[in-house]
């Protein structure tokens, strides 16, 4: 299961003395106990991918701000994390898989217009996964709306 392997693999790090790997799983687990804290449920596997996926979408937001304000130190440091997290998450769809998914939801749903987007979006976001980000997904929809 994902959350052993976390342990593991912090366990690991804190061994090996790799202090960015520690510090970026030990915050993946916090952010898993602090949800199944808050709903008092145990996570899936699934939620806790999308956990994974909302951090590093995360680190890649903050990357724009970092590369505007010309902070190696924190750029570096960030695509390591990123590199860290994405050990975890699915692989990810190339852009011509999500839009083969795409195709058919909308084919499925008999969608025309960009009134539509909502429930392909919807529909695409539930085959998809945490396997491809929702601006990627949602740049094709349009693409394909239009």
């Amino acid at each position: 299961m994902l959350k052993e392997r976390l342990l593991n693999d912090l366990k690991e790090s804190m061994k090996n003395k790799n202090l960015i790997r520690k510090n970026t799983i030990q915050m993946i687990r916090a952010a898993i106990l602090q949800v199944e804290k808050d709903k008092q449920i145990e996570l899936t596997e699934e939620q806790v991918i999308e956990i994974i996926a909302k951090e590093t979408k995360k680190r890649k937001n903050a990357q724009i701000e970092f590369e505007k304000s010309g902070r190696e130190d924190l750029i570096n440091q960030n695509n390591e994390e990123i590199a860290i997290l994405s050990e975890y998450l699915p692989k990810q769809l190339s852009e011509e898989e999500i839009e083969i998914i795409v195709k058919k939801v909308i084919e499925e749903t008999g969608a025309t217009t960009m009134k539509d987007m909502g429930i392909v979006m919807k529909k695409s976001k539930e085959q998809i996964g945490a396997t491809a980000d929702g601006k990627t997904v949602s740049e094709i929809v349009k693409k394909l709306l239009t």
